[in-house]
């Protein structure tokens, strides 16, 4: 399984621009072949910041999803608001404790 964060600052004042975004692709992101889990998170110290997070199934599930139509307008219409650059990273489970 595959763990991706994806952590995107934003203008301040596109903050509900995004959530309007976020809210009618998420459903169909978690339905997306291969997605197992979907997140999203706000960092505590930076009010503009915000990380997804999910699980996917394989690397080449999560490739799907990037090629797919779904990723290339969500993405299009999303990284019109940010602030700076997105950090995106993959990992996997090493050991639960």
């Amino acid at each position: 399984m595959l763990i991706r964060f994806v952590r995107m600052t934003f203008q301040p004042d596109k903050l509900g621009e995004f959530m309007a975004i976020f809210d009618q692709s998420k459903d169909k992101i978690r339905a997306f072949p291969g997605c197992r889990h979907l997140e999203l998170l706000r960092d505590i110290d930076k009010p503009n910041v915000r990380i997804t997070y999910s699980f996917w199934a394989s690397p080449e599930a999560l490739e799907a999803y990037r090629q797919s139509e779904l990723f290339r307008t969500t993405w299009a219409a999303t990284k019109m608001l940010f602030a700076d650059k997105p950090v995106a990273f993959s990992a996997e489970k090493i050991m639960e404790l």
